[in-house]
């Protein structure tokens, strides 16, 4: 796969604001900015950098782009915009557009914050919050265990898996308030 552009401000201090080190051919400066500040967002998002690249690429054209325009753009694999365009689409970050006289598919951003915080809350935190609840389960069975504790030591891990439980309900019953707040 090759190496995607550079995209973001220089390596020695990668959160600071600035220009873009590097334009990739076929991108305006103002085009890799975009795509910076979605990089950035990706990051945050805990989502892979490919993902900030192609929806800031999308995001930056005012006409919606092909398939294989993103790819010619990122300079990045076909796969890795294959995967990219389903992850966003299943998100609800883009969608498809008609393009009159072409029957390739073309996609277009969603920009309507909302839509974009509501699907990653769906889609990225609610199954940690799920897949949290397994884990603690199986961490309260091993201090009941108590294979290498103190009763001391049990009491503060169970008090430690209590709060954890406690914050994932509240995040569980918040979810989905946030999301249709923001949907």
């Amino acid at each position: 796969m090759p190496a995607s552009p550079s995209l973001s401000p220089s390596s020695a201090a990668p959160s600071t604001p600035g220009p873009v080190a590097a334009t990739p051919a076929g991108l305006e400066p103002v085009q890799a900015e975009f795509i910076a500040l979605f990089v950035a967002a990706a990051e945050v998002f805990g989502v892979p950098r490919s993902l900030g690249e192609i929806y800031g690429v999308i995001y930056a054209s005012p006409r919606p782009l092909s398939f294989q325009d993103i790819v010619d753009r990122l300079a990045i694999s076909k796969g890795s915009v294959s995967q990219g365009l389903r992850m966003l689409k299943s998100l609800g970050a883009i969608r498809t557009a008609y393009v009159p006289g072409d029957r390739r598919d073309h996609f277009e951003p969603e920009t309507e914050l909302r839509t974009l915080v509501g699907g990653l809350l769906r889609d990225r935190v609610n199954p940690h919050l799920e897949q949290g609840r397994h884990r603690l389960e199986r961490v309260g069975a091993e201090i009941v265990a108590g294979k290498g504790l103190s009763k001391t030591e049990a009491a503060v891990l169970r008090a430690r898996v209590q709060k954890l439980e406690n914050w994932r309900r509240k995040g569980a019953t918040l979810l989905p308030i946030l999301t249709r707040v923001l949907s």
